[in-house]
């Protein structure tokens, strides 16, 4: 070889190590293109877009204080049914009662009785197919009066013309130094619960004397107002209760003193077997709203976990795979050391000595999450190390931490992006590690998220145990993820 083309071979090598850098470096195009071309990764990318979506929204349209003035209080909930499954289990052939909520502000009738004007609101209830509310409430949403305090009586008139008298309400009377007139629930509505009134169990037991005397019946048929207000005893001697099916109504009556006295309106509410999307929890909450305000929440904590254990174990990974030795020796021993920690036993450990903390638990989540993409990286990097563009790069006096950045990053980094958003372990482990750790020390959430237990501990007939529900997202994920 002669001198001259001695000394033209560096630039060439040179000109190749620049044309591999350039063709093998990190581009966005060729991320987006590694990331859409498997399933799992066009699915990762689309749950992603909807879920920020949906968090925009969320943050949009929902009250900043919807966890303490909403999903916190139980008054808010009182007139949602309580464990009820939600509306598409109906789809199963599962026969359920329609949750109904009316306003009434005009009455349908007034008339007197005695020095009394009645004034009438009619709601009906229509029972088929053998099922009936899950309860009946009556709130009153205000009240004015001149002279003497209103009563406000409820009845449920059945379609065999029995009529049971559920509840009577007097309206408190006016206090001491009190001018005229007088108001009365307008800032705090009167909600009565009508089938847990002694009233109700004194007058069914009478409507059944009367309509159905000497037919046998359950000795305490009277306690269960759900099944007896909507029911008869069997004709054929059983002693059970068989559901009467028809048009009810509920009758509330205001009986004021003064035709002047104003009455605001009445809400009834019928409670439904089923409800909403996810249903409800033992207190009345609908599990939908609480999962999608919870969204944001679950999904900050997601991506900040998943985007620190990628970043330490993608940076481990290359530093393991290149360096080889008794780093790659030490690097990898640790790994299989923490991946062998059960998770929750230490999480539990923690949070006994630290005390329940949020941080706690993402901290535990980034430190033992990043070990399967470092030993994934690693073998991807031995195969780069021995390439051209590495060697070239190494002749030409490169120091490892810029081989490492400049030439073996770029060429591994669309698979680190794609592998975080398209594979759902992180936000399932996250999931599933802080709902059993609140479960396991009966914690209240500090903020409405998917880990709140209320939104887990779903009640309905298929999924009342908690463990049948983590199986259930384990496996999803599983499933998404392949």
């Amino acid at each position: 070889m002669s001198e001259s083309a001695a000394m033209a071979s560096p630039p060439l090598v040179t000109e190749e190590v620049e044309e591999r850098q350039t063709s093998g470096g990190f581009s966005l195009r060729g991320t987006l293109k590694l990331l859409v071309s498997t399933g799992s990764g066009k699915l990762g990318v689309a749950l992603f877009i909807l879920m920020l979506a949906v968090s925009a929204y969320v943050l949009l349209t929902y009250p900043i204080n919807f966890g303490r003035a909403v999903w916190s209080n139980p008054a808010y909930w009182a007139d949602y049914p309580k464990a009820a499954p939600p509306v598409w289990t109906t789809w199963l052939g599962k026969d359920a009662y329609k949750h109904t909520i009316t306003t009434e502000t005009t009455p349908v009738s007034v008339s007197q009785r005695g020095a009394a004007e009645v004034r009438s609101f009619d709601f009906p209830v229509a029972v088929e197919g053998g099922k009936a509310p899950s309860f009946l409430t009556m709130t009153i949403l205000g009240i004015t009066f001149n002279d003497r305090a209103p009563i406000v009586v409820a009845t449920l008139v059945r379609p065999d013309g029995g009529e049971v008298r559920l509840a009577n309400v007097p309206v408190r009377g006016p206090h001491e130094g009190e001018a005229s007139p007088y108001r009365r629930y307008y800032d705090s509505p009167e909600r009565v619960l009508l089938t847990e009134e002694d009233t109700a169990r004194q007058s069914i037991a009478q409507v059944y004397d009367q309509f159905y005397p000497g037919v046998a019946r359950p000795a305490n048929f009277a306690e269960d107002l759900n099944t007896s207000l909507y029911g008869v005893p069997d004709p054929n001697g059983s002693g059970t209760i068989v559901p009467l099916e028809g048009d009810y109504t509920l009758r509330v009556d205001v009986l004021v003193a003064n035709p002047n006295d104003v009455t605001t309106g009445i809400r009834a509410v019928a409670g439904g077997t089923v409800y909403g999307v996810m249903g409800t929890d033992a207190v009345g909450r609908n599990l939908w709203e609480g999962l999608l305000y919870g969204l944001p929440i679950a999904l900050l904590i997601a991506t900040v976990t998943a985007i620190i254990s990628t970043i330490i174990g993608a940076s481990l990974g290359i530093l393991s795979g290149y360096a080889g030795g008794k780093t790659d020796a030490f690097i990898q021993r640790i790994c299989d050391i923490i991946s062998n920690v059960p998770l929750l036993p230490l999480l539990i450990f923690l949070v006994f000595i630290i005390g329940p903390h949020l941080w706690l638990v993402m901290l535990v989540l980034v430190l033992f999450s990043w070990t399967g993409l470092t030993i994934l990286i690693r073998s991807m990097v031995l195969q780069i190390r021995s390439g051209q563009l590495v060697e070239a790069a190494q002749a030409m006096g490169a120091s490892r931490t810029r081989i490492m950045f400049k030439h073996i990053f770029p060429q591994v980094a669309p698979f680190i992006v794609a592998q975080m958003i398209s594979c759902p372990v992180p936000i399932e482990d996250a999931f599933v590690s802080k709902t059993r750790l609140y479960d396991e020390f009966k914690i209240e959430a500090p903020f409405v998220d998917w880990q709140d237990k209320y939104l887990i501990r779903v009640s309905y007939q298929g999924y009342n145990d908690h463990d049948d529900l983590e199986r259930l997202l384990v496996g999803l994920a599983a499933v998404i993820d392949r």
